[in-house]
């Protein structure tokens, strides 16, 4: 019998917005059980055992509840510590590849979602057990369990046999039911928030009479800004607060409540949380702090706090933040107590930080950046920047997402979701702490290149989102794509009243990659039309101190008629007192009579009034108050849109691949090694790589002079030698590897000068030389938060040196492996510069993706260094040289598709992360 699998211990997302406990059963849940099948109705009773039973006899009991985990295992679901669900399979006897299922759903709990939230994760197990395909069988009655499997996305083999439906399919993840279980993930996280930031109803629990205190400006904020619905003060010690009727608890409330603010000290939390799932509460925003960010005392309370909101089915904002906001008309919500409320608008946002989410409202209040929704998601105990994405990713308030993120609770989960909303809708994020080291220790040359800002930056990269390095950048980029279409292509116009700061446009463009070609004649002699002799019409425009608005008009319309360009920026320093108004005028008129898809965007120089005078109607200009910070903010919307216009790409089949063996291996390896992992043997590193189709020379270990001269002798030719030692890390940093060694003499020399080099020489490894090729480095370390992360670089002894790499994370795709290698600034070295031979280039992609196929394959691999990798001319492949592994135990069952079930937080890793 296997240990119980706690990993599988998992609170979900139901269709109805309600959260559900899913977990393994256990011998215990027989009186869970029973009442479970006592408060099925006759109908259920029958569908499930296909006639009328009236009781489980407890030989049946004990039977269901007692499972091994393996060839028998069980599901169930719990809500308030009631089952409402269980679903099972059993692994058939003549066909161990194979396994019955069976579902069963309390008839008060039908149509939640419950059945399909089951076959998924049971499907995601058996996988993990060596099953290929489910069976079941189904009354032609049970249209509910039909359409169940009907609507997963499996290829359903179906057949009726004496009037019984066999329902065969393979548990393969396949395109189609990922997509269908993706959708189904957006609908039921968008309906478990729709309390929070639409709420009819609202609660402060804490709301105080004391002028300044946060209950009080919480619950004056939700009045003054005009909440749609009725608002309730809790209060056990007030009567009426703020000239509104209190109650004592939420138990008291004559009314129902969507959302409760639950603004008291930590210890009394829990026992607000036990009277709002009695009151039926849906949402709540705990402003309280003291939970996992003061240690382990507050860790365990959030453990509490968290246990007792999904018991409950609610969900859950915080603690420790500063509220929530939703400025449509619907609602016009303001939960927070900052002292500033937005203009509305389509820009929503997510702040990790709440002192930083005050700053981040009264920003986009000054430079009137219209605001749909914020929240501050404080600790992330339950609702994070992946359940929010999914929720704004179909609201049709918001256009574009900003993030201000401290770290990820689960990455993978954000670069699947990410990268698909980015599609979409512009997701603009600054992530802090970009400049701190990773706590690793660099045992590998990928170990010592990587830190958690590359890994950053790879998810950005891989996903679309356009990341900024200040809240100010943020912004910039934020009001930019909110109010104008993404850049169509890198070409931009500038039109300016004096060089200077056209200068200084033209240089940050260019340096940001942006392209300021030459106008034609033709142009030149529009433009030149209504300026004066002095000014220069190249591009950029110097109009010169004397343009007014009937210049500004003019160039603004001829440039945007214009087909030599796909962005325009225009600059004016004030020169006269009435010239701000006069040409703010000019640039609203220009764009309403335009009805194109060039980008636009302005700075107004030493003008404060700028912003609000481009602002009419609703309809917002963006503005810049430096030419430098308009033509960052250009850049990166151009690179955003190129990003669009880059297919997908897919994670391809690859033929040779046999991830049995390299699992074997592994697994036999960490028998040697121990809790604590470690390298692997040569022997074992050349066959886990060739389990993948990736070759290495021909090789052997020798443990004296003898026996090195008789390897390199069946070898034949000149040969590689190097030193096996715990200490040579990097062997040729001390004299470890001597190469072209040829003939006896040679190799007993070798033999000793190479285990002289070291204190602690384990054997030497004779290797067939491989001539010729560039020299890349192909590598993986693993992220505590990001999981692998992939390197390809210039390789050899020059990799530390020129830091020339580029990383991703995984799964890796056909297109990513190409713009991977490409990326590196010593692509040029395979192409064949100046004359080098060049290299095979189609070989190192389908190499990176065959490792990253081996990562994803032994999830145990946790570093990894094949430098160098010999890339021969264009059809003779590439060959790995020199090849290190390192592996360590990882917790059962667990694989990168479990971290990644959509609906599904696995309650330990939420735990793990809040602290």
């Amino acid at each position: 019998m296997s240990d119980y699998p706690s990993e599988y211990e998992f609170d979900v997302v139901l269709r109805d917005g309600e959260v559900a406990q899913f977990r393994p059963i256990k011998p215990e849940d027989g009186e869970r059980m029973l009442g479970m099948f006592e408060n099925m109705g006759p109908e259920s009773r029958y569908f499930r055992f296909f006639r009328v039973k009236r009781e489980l006899t407890p030989e049946e009991l004990e039977y269901f509840t007692n499972v091994d985990y393996n060839d028998r295992m069980a599901l169930i679901v719990c809500q308030d510590g009631v089952m409402v669900g269980v679903g099972r399979y059993d692994r058939a006897e003549d066909d161990p590849s194979f396994a019955e299922v069976a579902f069963a759903v309390a008839d008060g709990h039908q149509g939640r979602g419950i059945g399909t939230q089951l076959l998924q994760l049971l499907t995601v197990y058996a996988r993990s057990r060596g099953i290929t395909g489910f069976r079941a069988f189904v009354l032609p009655e049970n249209v509910g369990m039909m359409r169940v499997f009907r609507n997963s996305g499996y290829a359903l083999g179906r057949t009726l046999e004496e009037g019984v439906y066999t329902v065969d399919f393979p548990v393969e993840h396949s395109e189609d039911a990922i997509a269908r279980e993706q959708v189904r993930e957006r609908r039921a996280v968008s309906a478990s928030i729709l309390p929070i930031l639409y709420p009819r109803s609202v609660a402060v629990v804490g709301a105080s009479r004391t002028p300044g205190s946060i209950g009080s400006r919480l619950l004056r904020n939700l009045i003054h800004n005009g909440f749609t619905g009725p608002v309730y003060p809790v209060n056990p010690s007030a009567d009426v607060v703020n000239s509104i009727k209190a109650y004592s608890s939420v138990t008291d409330i004559p009314g129902e409540v969507d959302l409760a603010i639950i603004v008291v000290p930590s210890p009394y939390v829990l026992s607000v949380v036990e009277d709002c799932a009695e009151k039926g509460v849906r949402g709540l925003v705990v402003i309280s702090a003291g939970f996992s960010e003061v240690g382990e005392s507050g860790i365990e309370l959030e453990r509490k706090l968290l246990e007792k909101v999904r018991s409950a089915g609610m969900r859950m904002v915080g603690p420790n933040c500063m509220g929530v906001l939703n400025t449509s008309r619907t609602v016009s919500m303001n939960a927070t107590f900052a002292p500033v409320y937005p203009p509305r608008g389509n820009v929503a946002m997510s702040s990790q930080s709440g002192a930083l989410g005050i700053a981040i409202l009264d920003y986009a209040h000054s430079a009137n950046i219209g605001i749909s929704s914020f929240v501050s998601v404080g600790n992330k105990a339950d609702i994070s920047g992946n359940d929010l994405l999914l929720a704004w990713e179909d609201d049709p308030a918001t256009d574009v997402i900003v993030l201000y993120l401290e770290s990820f609770g689960n990455p993978r989960k954000f670069a699947r979701v990410a990268r698909r909303v980015a599609r979409t809708k512009p997701i603009v994020a600054v992530k802090s702490g970009r400049t701190a080291a990773g706590s690793r220790a660099a045992s590998s040359h990928t170990g010592a290149l990587a830190s958690a800002d590359i890994a950053v930056d790879a998810l950005f990269h891989q996903t679309g989102v356009i990341r900024t390095n200040t809240l100010e950048e943020l912004f910039d980029v934020a009001q930019l794509l909110a109010n104008q279409p993404v850049p169509r292509g890198r070409r931009v116009g500038v039109i300016t009243n004096a060089g200077g700061p056209g200068i200084l446009a033209a240089d940050a463009l260019e340096s940001n990659g942006l392209i300021m070609g030459e106008f034609s004649q033709e142009l030149q002699a529009k433009l030149r039309a209504v300026l004066s002799p002095e000014a220069s019409v190249r591009n950029p425009v110097d109009m010169i101190a004397s343009a007014g608005p009937e210049q500004y008009l003019h160039m603004l319309k001829t440039l945007l008629e214009s087909d030599e360009i796909d962005a325009l920026m225009a600059i004016y320093i004030p020169t006269t007192p009435e010239g701000v108004p006069e040409i703010a005028a000019a640039v609203r008129q220009a764009l309403s009579d335009y009805d194109g898809d060039k980008t636009f965007l302005s700075v107004f120089m030493q003008a404060d009034d700028a912003v609000q005078m481009l602002a009419t109607d609703g309809t917002r200009i963006p503005t810049y108050l430096f030419p430098e910070s308009a033509a960052q903010a250009l850049s990166r919307a151009v690179r955003y849109g190129e990003w669009l216009h880059v297919p997908e790409g897919s994670v391809p089949d690859l033929s040779g691949v046999d991830a049995p063996t390299a699992r074997y291996i592994v697994d036999k390896a960490l028998q040697r090694l121990g809790s604590e992992g470690g390298w692997l043997e040569p022997h074992e590193v050349r066959d886990v790589l060739a389990a993948f189709g990736v070759g290495l020379p021909i090789e052997e270990t020798a443990h004296s002079a003898d026996e090195a001269v008789e390897i390199a002798d069946t070898i034949g030719g000149p040969v590689a030698v190097k030193v096996l030692a715990p200490s040579a890390l990097h062997k040729s940093d001390v004299g470890g590897v001597l190469l072209n060694i040829e003939g006896e003499a040679e190799v007993r020399a070798a033999y000793e000068e190479v285990r002289s080099a070291v204190a602690d020489p384990e054997g030497v490894l004779i290797q067939q030389m491989v001539r010729g090729g560039h020299e890349v480095l192909i590598g993986m370390t693993e992220d505590p938060s990001f999981g692998p992360l992939l390197a390809f670089g210039l390789g050899g002894i020059y990799v530390e040196l020129l830091k020339d790499v580029a990383f991703r994370t995984l799964p890796l795709t056909d297109l990513e492996a190409s713009t991977m290698v490409k990326e590196v600034k010593g692509y040029r070295l395979l192409e064949g510069y100046r004359g080098l031979p060049a290299g095979d280039v189609h070989a190192v992609e389908e190499a990176l993706l065959r490792i990253s196929a081996l990562i994803e394959a032994v999830p145990e691999l946790i570093e990894m260094d094949l430098n160098p990798v010999k890339v021969l001319k264009p059809g003779e492949g590439v060959q790995v040289v020199d090849a290190r592994l390192r592996v360590r135990p990882i917790q059962t069952g667990w694989g990168p598709e479990l971290a990644d079930i959509p609906s599904v937080a696995s309650r330990a890793r939420r735990m793990r992360d809040a602290g």
